[in-house]
């Protein structure tokens, strides 16, 4: 596995902040959120600082007030957020950069979505998907739009209970490989995501 790279999600609550921040402390790499959609108080950037140890958690691009899609948001703010504005932080060593919601989420009122913005970086994809009714619909529309637009994806992390029929046809469609396999837990915290990202081979 490369040392930066950009996690994505089949949608919205599927886990993509905790498997940030445990690919960011298995690798003991940098943490940056490129646009934060309200809830600025408890944001994913704070949660990350909570959740591991050997992270440095960069300051998001933008900082949106309403917990709404980024593009509503940054016209209530009066904010003008165009491709040329989201560029790779430099560091010198990892980096996993976390997206918001899914590829087609609009970031402005042109349409500038995610899946514009990660194939201009050409870094590889994370693809967090979580096991609900409709997920493989979600996860191999997710693959597919990456794979049409020429993104490379370094993997799939799965995240709850196993469900093996689900998971050999997303991986055996698609031809991705399985990072790993996150379980859901009553409460997110640092003991947690240490122990998972102790667990990881990368």
């Amino acid at each position: 596995m490369g040392n930066k790279f950009v996690v994505t999600g089949i949608g919205t609550d599927v886990g993509k902040t905790v498997v940030s921040s445990i690919l960011a402390e298995a690798l003991k790499a940098n943490y940056w959120k490129p646009v934060q959609a309200g809830d600025l108080q408890r944001s994913d950037t704070i949660k990350v600082k909570e959740y591991t140890e050997n992270v440095t958690v960069l300051e998001e691009g933008f900082r949106l007030t309403e917990p709404i899609s980024p593009h509503a948001a940054a016209e209530i703010d009066g904010v003008s957020i165009e491709l040329e504005a989201l560029k790779i932080p430099e560091v010198s060593d990892g980096l996993v950069i976390e997206g918001a919601g899914g590829l087609l989420v609009p970031i402005n009122l042109e349409g500038l979505t995610y899946a514009d913005v990660f194939e201009n970086w050409g870094l590889p994809v994370i693809v967090v998907s979580r096991h609900y009714l409709g997920s493989i619909n979600h996860t191999l529309l997710t693959l597919e739009v990456l794979k049409e637009r020429g993104i490379k994806v370094e993997g799939i992390v799965f995240v709850g209970s196993e469900n093996s029929a689900t998971e050999r046809l997303i991986l055996g469609r698609s031809g991705v490989k399985l990072i790993a396999r996150i379980p859901i837990v009553s409460e997110v915290n640092k003991a947690f995501v240490l122990n998972q990202a102790a667990l990881l081979s990368l």
